[in-house]
Order: structure tokens, then sequence, then C-alpha cells
């Protein structure tokens, strides 16, 4: 039955052809930009998720940076501890050359005296990022300067929850001295591994590698002083280790967690990607079959405006 003011075939195919259309506009948009899902309307709890996620991924991209931060800091002051363990060692070779007969004093003192020049723009030199633990220096003041404690956190992780977790660092137990950019020559340099006397039980050691005055092999005798002093140096290597071991332990901290942060961003990436990207090729492939439906819905839609114009003919 033929009607002459509804077309009732030509309706469809154009409702048809609407539907068709509108997701071939979807489908184009998810091709352009390879989201499945760009707005909440598209499916509020996935996207809620994804920018969640996202967000994670954002704080992670700074504890990555920190991090490298980090491990670029302790490769100096390791680089430098390690330094300053070599000079110690030639300290060491000193005095025990100092204790043999007809030794020249003047001339090996003069060596311990450059040795102990080295070791203060070791510990000065040793700076990153306005950072210098063996010098003291901490966020740009001098640890003598700082109240309470002498402890620092490194950024470590993050996590939605609980936010941001440190690497705790005890930085005192690698200050060379403690007076920051004040220990100018050897004499003014104080406290820290260097520059405060060394003691141990049972053992009777003279002032400091960093002493001045009171580490002079020129001034000591060769039964007592010379001894003190030698202890003095062993013990400072020890400390010196010690230091070189709290850095390390920072070190593998720092790299674990560099290898934990890179894991967790590659994997929220992977999450988004499920939740929010179109697949491409399910994109594609629907895309060449919306055409096609497109192409088929022009032409019924013709067919249908068609069958209209049959009813002039009943009056032929």
């Amino acid at each position: 039955m033929s009607y002459l003011l509804t077309n009732a075939s030509a309706l469809t195919a154009l409702q048809n052809l609407t539907m068709t259309q509108s997701s071939l506009s979807n489908t184009q948009s998810q091709l352009s930009t390879g989201l499945a899902i760009q707005n909440a309307s598209d499916n509020s709890s996935y996207w809620s998720i994804a920018q969640t996620m996202t967000s994670d991924n954002g704080a992670l991209g700074a504890v990555s940076s920190a991090l490298k931060t980090s491990s670029s800091m302790l490769d100096t002051f390791n680089s430098a501890v390690k330094l300053a363990i070599s000079v110690v060692n030639l300290i060491k070779n000193d005095l025990v050359a100092a204790q043999n007969p007809g030794a020249n004093l003047t001339q090996i003192q003069a060596d311990i005296t450059a040795q102990q020049n080295a070791l203060l723009q070791i510990a000065g030199g040793a700076a990153f990022n306005g950072q210098n633990w063996l010098n003291g220096t901490i966020n740009g003041v001098t640890n003598s300067s700082l109240s309470g404690s002498t402890q620092l956190s490194l950024v470590g992780s993050y996590t939605n929850s609980g936010g941001v977790n440190a690497i705790s660092i005890q930085t005192s137990t690698v200050n060379l001295f403690t007076n920051g950019v004040g220990a100018s020559t050897v004499a003014t340099a104080s406290g820290g591994i260097l520059a405060a006397a060394q003691t141990a039980s049972g053992v009777t050691a003279c002032g400091a590698v960093l002493g001045g005055s009171s580490f002079n092999v020129t001034t000591s005798s060769v039964g007592t002083q010379l001894q003190a002093m030698l202890a003095a140096t062993n013990l400072t290597i020890t400390a010196l280790e010690n230091a070189a071991t709290t850095i390390g332990s920072a070190q593998e901290q720092v790299t674990t967690q560099q290898t934990f942060v890179s894991t967790m961003q590659n994997n929220l990436s992977n999450g988004v990607a499920s939740l929010v990207q179109a697949d491409m090729n399910q994109v594609s492939t629907r895309l060449q079959a919306l055409q096609t439906q497109q192409q088929l819905g022009v032409q019924s839609l013709s067919i249908a405006n068609q069958s209209s114009q049959m009813i002039l003919r009943l009056f032929q």
C-alpha cells in the first residue's frame, strides 16, 4: 500500500542511514584519536579509572626524575669517598715510612700536608645540585648549623593511597667534615670523619687526619705519637669505608626503586590503554564495513523515495 503524505519505506531507510552515519562518525573519531573512550559520557566507570591511573603515572614520572637526580648525586659522593680512601691510604704509607730510622720527616710531612689539602678539596668539591654531604652542606645549610637530626629523605616511590615513600639517609655518617665552606684550610676544618679525633676501645688516637699541627710527624716521637697517628689513620679508613657502605646501600635502594617505578609506569600505561584506547585493527575493519553500509543505505533511501513517484503513473 502506498501513501502520498507518508513514505514508510523511505523513513525506515533514512533511520538506518542516520544510525550508520552516527556509527561511522564515532569510528572515524576513534581512528583519528586512538581512543575508544574519550569522555565520561562514553563510559563513566572506565573513564574515571583511567584518569586516576594517568594521574598516578604522572606522579611516578616525577618520582623517576627525582630518582635519577638522587642516583647521580650519590654517584658523585661515592666517587669522592673512594678517592678520599685512596688519599688516606697514602697518608698511612707516609706514617709507616716516618717510623724508619733516618727517614726524612720534613719531606714526609710535606707529602702528608699535600694529601690533607687534597682531602679538603675532594670533600669541598663533591657538590651536586646544592648538596654536599661530605663537607656537611645539606639544602644549602652547613651541618654544624643545622638543628635536630641530620637524617635526610630521598624520594623513593609514590602510591595514590600512601603518597610519597622516602629513602632515609643518615648524612652524619658520611660527613668528612661538618663546617662546609667554612673549612677554607686544613686547620679550619672541623668535625666529621677527617677533622674529628678518632678513638676506639683500647686505642689511643692522636687528633685527626685533618688535625692541623696535632698531626705532624716532625714534632712526634717515633715510639708513641706516630703509632697513635697511625691508629687514628686506620680508624679513619674504617670510618670512610662505612661511609662508602652507607652511600652504596642508598644507591642500591635507588636502583631498586628505579626498576620498580619503571615497571609500575609500564603497567599503568598498559592498564590505561586496555581501558580507553581503541583496537586499531578492529576500528579499521569496522570503518570499512560502515562505509559499505553507508553506500547501501544511500541507495536504499534512493529506491524508497522513487516508490512514491510511481503514484504519478496512475494518472497517465
